[in-house]
């Protein structure tokens, strides 16, 4: 394995910009495990970045994350010493070492989890991820679409109450235990999650997102510089679509099961005067309804940005009168599959509707 990129301090600034985006108003706040390694980064360790297609196939990976509701994740600052005594607890179930590590889902603070493994433990980072973007369930990530293994996985918490699920029926099952025993712990919980080969992380995963989010970041950064719109920038990189831009003039959020649900409103400013979109959200934004219509749905990104900074706006730090704007970014290839869309569609999420794309009806306009 070569000795892959090392990413630098402003790659760290591009990356908490990139993963806030991909987050969908979930995977937590960037900003705690950004400060953490920056601080390891003044400490002297670094973190380098590798190509999946540098993994042995016997390579074994670990697949880590903070679980949990966003709201407590700003109420617990991040410790890295807690993710890794997860990590190391399944080292010794599987009596194996890790050779890499790689996130489980690149959206939000969960981007960051894996760099502070890499700088603790000296190993590389996985341009790839179980999800392309932030979701709240287990089930939803590209391995339980390719039915892998579900198990075994380790979690801990900062009170030292540590678990090992050994095995799982299935990934509805593992979300389902894991989930119970998250909230019970406060509804945060660090997580070593089922490992995998390189030749899983290969065949399996979303690949390069990483670079993607790194990408973002440094595209946001430097319309900022130039004094361009930011969104627009972003927009025209990934391909996205503006849906919809005003002001936030409601939101209606709780904490139960583990998951922060509920649903901002946002009354049209310009363009958009005179309607009203409204986002429902479990952890990460799922639905949107353009004067109660549906408008746009998982598994395409959908993303709340502050209409001059191009920030994104996470679930928990949505406000009331925030000018926003929303956007849809293209749902990774893997996840609009039948599989795909059985597991991350909007009728896993409840609704009682069929996934239509934003970018199918861009298509059928232009």
């Amino acid at each position: 394995m070569t000795d892959g990129m090392e990413l630098t301090n402003t790659d760290l600034d591009d990356l908490a910009t990139g993963t806030w985006i991909l987050g969908c108003g979930g995977g937590g706040n960037p900003y705690f495990g950004y400060l953490c390694i920056k601080k390891l980064y003044r400490e002297g360790h670094r973190v380098r970045l590798i190509d999946p297609a540098q993994l042995a196939d016997d390579a074994l990976v670990a697949c880590v994350n903070q679980m949990g509701a966003p709201l407590p994740g700003e109420e617990r600052l991040t410790d890295p010493r807690v993710m890794a005594k997860a990590v190391r607890m399944m080292e010794e179930h599987i009596g194996a070492r890790f050779t890499a590590v790689m996130p489980w889902e690149i959206g939000g603070g969960n981007g960051f989890q894996p760099l502070l493994i890499a700088a603790l433990f000296d190993l590389p980072v996985v341009d790839a991820d179980a999800m392309g973007r932030a979701f709240p369930e287990a089930t939803m990530t590209s391995f339980a679409v390719k039915d892998y293994p579900p198990y075994p996985l380790t979690m801990a918490d900062v009170r030292d109450n540590a678990i090992v699920y050994t095995r799982a029926a299935s990934w509805h099952w593992l979300e389902r235990m894991r989930r119970q025993t998250c909230t019970a712990l406060g509804a945060l919980a660090a997580t070593c999650n089922p490992p995998r080969t390189g030749k899983e992380v290969k065949e399996g995963s979303h690949l390069h997102t990483v670079t993607q989010a790194l990408r973002i970041g440094r595209t946001v950064r430097e319309a900022r510089q130039a004094h361009r719109d930011p969104i627009e920038a972003l927009l025209a990189l990934e391909g996205g679509r503006r849906l919809f831009a005003g002001k936030v003039v409601d939101i209606n959020r709780r904490t139960t099961g583990g998951f922060l649900r509920g649903t901002v409103r946002i009354a049209g400013l310009d363009g958009d005067r005179g309607h009203e979109l409204s986002i429902d959200f479990q952890n990460e934004f799922s639905v949107g309804f353009l004067d109660g219509a549906p408008r746009v749905t998982t598994p395409e990104l959908i993303c709340v940005i502050d209409s001059v900074s191009g920030d994104a706006i996470g679930t928990e730090t949505l406000r009331y009168g925030q000018r926003v704007t929303v956007v849809a970014l293209p749902a990774p290839p893997l996840l609009l599959t039948p599989r795909g869309l059985e597991l991350t569609g909007p009728r896993a999420f409840g609704y009682d509707l069929d996934f239509t794309s934003v970018f199918a009806e861009t298509r059928a306009c232009a």
